[in-house]
């Protein structure tokens, strides 16, 4: 998990840890006792906490990364206090706290959790809140006996970039400097410029053209707010390296498999059946390049983490020898304000609720073993996660490979009792969720803790409100995660006649038929194609299918005959067409089929979410929006979100319980990382960016251009760049585009998509006309030009990549006054 904060230089220490050879002084004395908990100061920690962990949750599923919210939050907690009167620092770092302890959930939660979706399972809301919930309390309570041996005993050796940048940050906020305007004004330009394309359609969404030269090879590049910010916040190496990997994977390897594949007349470890030079480049991609993605993740994961051994070892023994020496050590009856930790008591009785609720709560399906193999892979990554990110920040902590590491040695234990059932496959995905939200909170808990230290807040309310934020996030990550997936589910016909499904639920949906009194021929002689009318029907939510010399219309959305012939249709083609017009519409009989899961090993379709006639045979396809197969339905491409690291664990789980793994092209994926790894060059931001579309890690790129100008230009030392213009500016960019994405697929769902096609401008005005012909002709419309869209949408693009390339040159920096000495 990528928190894009730079290593601190040796040239200059932060502000906050200038003077770390004499003893600590904290910036608020133990005497002191200012506001600090207060109810305030939860509130609105809670708010901006799932605000930040909604957009870390889409930023997740779409390109498999996040961001730290710890200094957006904490700016916009002194701006907000500062408008409604005065506030003390203390009150601002439990702001600050409560915030980013629910924004370190969202990243196991979105990582680990649609993995579900892909082994043929379905997202329920318990089973995400109890999962983010346990998690971050676990995370929590293991953080509390550690903070004496790692923040107090260990001050001074293990610096904590991110939590002394967040003290920093703070005590120049008490002095009156920062610049919450920065991220505020990014907020709402990354909101503005999301919405005008996913939601009005006024430009493309990805621009990009196939290179005729090289057979299947595209270059392609969302003009998103959140990535270009990620980009910018993660700097231009990783932004490279992660770039790099999407050419070798759509200039090289997909070419590769498109020209070798060609001549070959049978179906190549695909279900249905089709042949490689029949396949799209992102058909080809999805087939078997993400196969050999995931094995270069996986390695490139457990390479990081196999490269911090010596660091956890050592860290673990320093922990535990520390924490012995905490405890051994005579305490005053009267402990200072400043050391003031909740009793041990809360850590060994929650920890023991803990194991009973995992083990016991229904909707998380684990037994005794895992609850206690939770636990203890709880205490050993929480304690390495919390000493890593005090030695190299967490952008370096390898988060995703402690999951692997975890959810490997679960499957093996798995394996070894027998457990390889469908609901095995669903207990060992839980097990690994969890630990790694405990392991991703633990590191975010140990930067939280060591602000409040050098600011001086009081360590028990510090952790009273991190409980807080935990269990106020929990409540809306899952929400967030179910929202994106159904705004973007889709339900497909493929009908399997002979198939049964695994599970068959009491979910039903009702079918809604309507005869369409005209035939195929009679749409021809009007000079219309019945392919371009059935495309321009899906627009409208309508299936079409031949019936008895008419049209059978079926939707899943209850209309009126009449609502239905009002319909005008727009084709590809320009023409217009309404529907009462071309034959009379009647209503006609209802369908009801209900909901039936296909997982498991060996299965014959695609693992998923089917629907099943009263005959029990598969007519349709319920394909979720995230980790969904079908990309394109009657030539529209779909909103899908490629949950990068779900798609990793799916396969890692499958492969080790049912012993089946394309082992060709996941070793393809593995000696890949390796050869980066020899050449001096980290593969894993390489290895997720082959596994991403090019799509994805293009902006990212341009992103991590704009920080490398504005670094050689602007100057200034790493630890400043922490709260500097340009990083607040692309928090803004983040947040505002991501909750604008969630917003957007809130609207999908209440209205069954009316909403969103009210606001689609181009649908909206129609191809006649000035404005129509315009708005079809550059946005994203089936009638768009080729050339000018591309046009029209890198237009954009590039003006709102020159206000952040302007804004981190030119604008203030969240430091603007210098704290006193201590």
């Amino acid at each position: 998990m990528s928190h894009g904060s730079p290593p601190v230089v040796d040239d200059r220490v932060p502000l906050a840890e200038a003077h770390g050879s004499a003893p600590h002084k904290p910036y608020v004395s133990p005497e002191q006792s200012p506001a600090e908990l207060t109810l305030r100061g939860l509130v609105l920690g809670s708010v901006l906490g799932i605000v930040f962990a909604a957009s870390s949750v889409y930023l997740a599923i779409k390109v498999g990364l996040t961001v730290s919210a710890s200094i957006p939050v904490a700016v916009l907690s002194i701006a907000i206090f500062r408008a409604l009167g005065r506030s003390s620092i203390l009150e601002n770092t439990i702001v600050q706290t409560t915030g980013s302890a629910g924004e370190s959930l969202a990243f196991g939660v979105a990582a680990a959790l649609p993995a579900l979706l892909i082994l043929g399972y379905d997202i329920s809301l318990t089973h995400a809140f109890l999962t983010a919930a346990l998690g971050g309390v676990l995370g929590v309570l293991m953080m509390i006996p550690l903070r004496q041996g790692l923040i107090v005993q260990e001050h001074g050796k293990l610096t904590y970039p991110e939590g002394t940048a967040s003290a920093d940050v703070l005590i120049v906020g008490e002095q009156g400097g920062t610049n919450a305007r920065t991220v505020i004004v990014g907020f709402i330009i990354g909101g503005l410029y999301k919405f005008a394309y996913s939601g009005m359609k006024l430009f493309k969404e990805v621009i990009g053209a196939p290179i005729k030269a090289l057979k299947s090879a595209t270059i392609a590049s969302e003009v998103s707010p959140e990535l270009l910010g990620v980009g910018y916040i993660i700097g231009p190496r990783v932004a490279g390296i992660t770039f790099a990997g999407g050419v070798l994977s759509y200039l090289i390897l997909i070419p590769m498999i498109s020209f070798f594949g060609s001549g070959t007349e049978t179906p190549l470890l695909v279900q249905n059946g089709k042949l490689i030079k029949d396949m799209s480049p992102d058909e080809i991609h999805k087939a078997y390049v993400l196969i050999i993605g995931a094995g270069a993740v996986a390695t490139g994961g457990l390479i990081s983490l196999l490269r911090s051994m010596p660091t956890i070892i050592g860290a673990f023994k320093r922990s535990v020898a520390t924490l012995r020496a905490s405890r051994t050590q005579g305490m005053l009856p009267a402990m200072p304000r400043t050391e003031q930790d909740l009793p041990i008591t809360v850590v060994l009785v929650g920890s023991a609720l803990l194991i009973l609720t995992i083990w016991l709560a229904p909707p998380l399906h684990v037994n005794f073993i895992s609850a206690i193999l939770i636990v203890i892979f709880g205490f050993f990554f929480v304690t390495v996660s919390a000493r890593i990110t005090g030695e190299i920040g967490s952008s370096s902590n390898p988060i995703s490979g402690m999951v692997v590491a975890t959810l490997i040695i679960t499957c093996l234990v798995y394996l070894l009792f027998g457990w390889t059932s469908s609901p095995d496959r669903f207990m060992a995905l839980t097990t690994a969720a969890i630990v790694g939200i405990a392991a991703s909170n633990g590191g975010t808990t140990a930067q939280d803790l060591k602000t409040a230290f050098l600011v001086g807040g009081t360590p028990r309310k510090q952790q009273i409100a991190l409980f807080v934020g935990v269990l106020t996030s929990a409540m809306f990550i899952g929400l967030v995660l179910v929202v994106l997936n159904r705004g973007a589910t889709v339900i497909v016909p493929e009908p399997h006649p002979n198939v049964q499904v695994s599970e068959l639920t009491e979910t039903t949906h009702t079918q809604h038929t309507y005869r369409w009194n005209v035939s195929e021929q009679a749409l021809a002689e009007k000079g219309m194609k019945p392919a371009e009318v059935k495309r321009a029907l899906w627009a409208e939510r309508l299936e079409s299918q031949a019936q008895n010399g008419s049209q059978e219309l079926r939707s899943w959305q209850s209309r009126s005959a009449q609502d239905v012939a009002g319909l005008t249709l727009t084709l590809a083609s320009g023409q217009s067409l309404k529907l009462s017009e071309a034959g009379a519409i009647t209503e006609g009989p209802e369908h009801v089929y209900k909901e039936g899961l296909v997982h498991g090993a060996n299965t014959p379709v695609p693992a998923g979410r089917y629907l099943v006639d009263s005959d029990g045979a598969i007519q349709y396809l319920v394909d979720p929006g995230i980790g969904g197969r079908i990309v394109e339905h009657e030539g529209q491409k779909l909103t899908r979100y490629s949950a990068p690291k779900a798609q990793l664990f799916a396969l890692i789980i499958d492969g080790i319980l049912t012993r089946q793994l394309p082992w060709d092209l996941v070793l393809l994926g593995v000696f890949i990382s390796l050869m980066l790894e020899l050449c001096g060059v980290s593969s894993l931001p390489f290895a997720v960016g082959v596994y991403l579309p090019i799509s994805s890690s293009a902006p990212i790129f341009v992103g991590g251009i704009v920080r490398f100008l504005v670094d050689k230009l602007r100057g200034g030392s790493a630890a400043e760049a922490e709260f500097s213009p340009g990083t607040l500016m692309s928090s803004g960019y983040i947040a505002g585009g991501s909750i604008a994405g969630v917003l957007i697929a809130i609207l999908e769902i209440a209205s069954d998509g009316a909403w969103t096609r009210a606001i689609n401008l181009p649908a909206l005005f129609g191809h006649e006309g000035a404005v129509g012909s315009f708005l079809n002709a550059v946005g994203e419309s089936e009638l768009a030009h080729p050339t000018w869209s591309n046009v029209w949408g890198l237009a954009f693009f590039a003006v709102l990549t020159a206000v952040l390339f302007r804004s981190a040159l030119k604008g203030k920096s969240g430091a603007e006054a210098p704290p006193p000495s201590h």
